[in-house]
């Protein structure tokens, strides 16, 4: 498939098949735990639902997609707008091709990561063993070229399956978008999400694939804070340096503000130390790199997304 394709689905105007909840707490599917209620939230029974809950929606009601909510924080005041959990209902993962040198996977948004790599790796495929040291979904790394160990989802990645506001789905090529560093963009007049993505991996000895996910998680165990709630790393690495670096030469390693710290273990992790609100994670993160900044001269870029309203604005 050399250029972008659309796909159509067919209307229908029987009742959504997925689950829908109304004025839901966030805490429970975000990884902080912690967090406001948002208006609506929807768990679709497979993508054809996804396109008719879309369609559904007022056009100017915001809406979110989220999978494991390991790099999500939302606001005590929560969300106006609608928020679609793709985990647990988009999960399709099987194998589309494989040829004496390489194979191609096809997996579904709502597909968690750590799968991924051992799908590919039961399969002899290899060169996706960095994806099983990501707490995330397909979704969530293709939207943000997630990666770690080297790796990065966009290496990999070959094409992606997209959605619209109108259900629309489309067939989108690699070289459609703009790449880099824990970014992913396009130009295109509407909003649009990531429902799948196809990867082109070699073959190799899944063997030694196996060993290299094992070995890799015996590393994230003993470097991360994995028995607290946390939202992975929150700052990305700037330019020939490590986030982790400058916020521990700045001393901050254990700082707290309320229920949020400074991961001890790990510095680029806040943790929710003790019933964390949304807001003491976030003036946490502001404080960290307002204090990088003032102390270094380097200006941390957040990585975690953050949405909804401060509970004042509610008012």
């Amino acid at each position: 498939m050399n250029a972008d394709a659309i796909i159509s689905l067919t209307k229908r105007d029987s009742a959504l098949r997925g689950e829908l909840r109304r004025n839901e707490s966030m805490a429970k599917y975000v990884s902080w735990h912690a967090g406001g209620m948002t208006e609506q939230l929807y768990k679709p029974a497979d993508i054809e639902d996804l396109a008719q809950y879309l369609r559904s929606l007022p056009g100017d009601m915001p809406v979110y997609c989220m999978g494991l909510g390991s790099n999500l924080l939302v606001r005590d005041g929560g969300v106006r707008g609608a928020i679609v959990v793709l985990h647990g209902a988009l999960r399709e993962l099987r194998l589309e091709e494989k040829h004496e040198d390489y194979g191609l996977i096809y997996a579904e948004a709502g597909v968690a990561l750590p799968k991924l790599a051992r799908f590919a790796a039961g399969h002899d495929l290899v060169s996706a063993e960095f994806m099983a040291g990501i707490p995330g979904t397909v979704g969530g790394a293709l939207t943000m070229n997630a990666g770690c160990y080297g790796g990065e989802t966009w290496q990999v990645a070959v094409r992606a399956l997209t959605i619209n506001r109108s259900g629309r789905l489309q067939v989108r090529e690699r070289d459609s978008y703009s790449l880099g560093y824990r970014h992913v963009q396009i130009d295109t007049a509407e909003e649009e999400w990531f429902v799948g993505g196809w990867f082109a991996l070699p073959v190799g000895n899944g063997e030694l694939s196996r060993a290299a996910i094992r070995e890799l998680l015996r590393r994230r165990i003993e470097s991360q804070p994995l028995s607290q709630p946390n939202a992975g790393s929150v700052f990305r690495n700037p330019p020939n340096d490590y986030a982790a670096r400058l916020i521990e030469a700045c001393g901050l390693k254990g700082k707290r503000m309320g229920g949020a710290q400074v991961s001890a273990k790990h510095a680029n992790f806040i943790v929710n130390h003790a019933s964390a609100s949304a807001a003491d994670i976030e003036n946490l993160i502001e404080y960290v790199a307002d204090t990088v900044a003032a102390r270094t001269g380097v200006v941390l870029q957040c990585e975690v997304r953050i949405i909804g309203e401060h509970p004042e604005e509610r008012k």
